[in-house]
């Protein structure tokens, strides 16, 4: 039976989730990260984007550089609005609200020819990705809070396995030196040092968080409280 549409409701913000297949990689490389985040950008519209063209083809007028600019150019309307975003080695975390009828569903739609591409690139057959991604709406202060930080901390996996299920950082000033370097996150760009301010607007949580030092202190706050060296702060989890 066809599994039954989404429900997305305009002005409410999503964290939208989803990982390999088997917990298998689905980035395998930078140019994977990065091609990835290309569609977060171009895919942003209801204008067709021929990513794949401009990848495998080649031929006059495919240039990626070439591409964006000229998607910038035109400041198309956006479907969605990508408010954050982290890449992790077998999955993925978005935070987007719906700000046009069925922009959601389009944008994962479109994303989800990431898995031609990563098929083709590696030489793989099958689904990429275990499922559908999964869809969960954020309401309420402390909520969307948490998840500013839970999304921007995920990366801390990678240099403290483990840390989530013990609720323990080691090395909170190590963790925090590898997050603000970490490429392939949005957390950089609301530090006003990334280089992915095209593909999402942060203007929600800056407003929230009053700056960017308000974005960083959330992090590093959270990451201070792991370690056991204070509290978390009002609005953290």
């Amino acid at each position: 039976m066809p599994r039954e549409p989404r429900q997305f409701s305009i002005g409410a913000i999503y964290h939208v989730i989803n990982r390999g297949v088997n917990r298998a990689a689905i980035f395998s490389s930078a140019q994977d990260y990065s091609r990835f985040i290309l569609g977060l950008e171009l895919f942003n519209s209801n204008e067709h984007i021929n990513i794949w063209q401009a990848l495998f083809r080649g031929g006059a007028g495919t240039d990626l550089a070439q591409l964006l600019k000229d998607s910038r150019l035109k400041k198309r309307a956006p479907i969605v609005e990508l408010m954050a975003f982290v890449l992790m080695p077998n999955h993925y975390h978005l935070v987007i609200r719906e700000v046009a009828e069925d922009g959601i569903s389009l944008f994962m739609k479109k994303l989800g020819g990431y898995s031609l591409y990563y098929n083709k690139r590696h030489d793989r057959v099958g689904p990429l990705f275990q499922s559908r991604y999964k869809a969960l709406e954020q309401m309420g202060d402390i909520q969307l809070s948490n998840l500013f930080a839970y999304v921007h901390t995920n990366p801390v996996e990678l240099i403290e396995p483990g840390w989530k299920d013990e609720f323990k950082v080691r090395n909170p000033q190590k963790t925090i030196e590898y997050l603000n370097q970490y490429p392939w996150s949005s957390y950089q760009d609301y530090l006003g040092t990334g280089r992915y301010k095209y593909t999402t607007n942060r203007s929600f949580f800056l407003k929230y968080f009053s700056n960017k030092n308000g974005c960083k202190r959330n992090v590093e706050d959270w990451i201070k409280f792991k370690a056991g060296q204070n509290t978390p702060v009002s609005g953290t989890r």
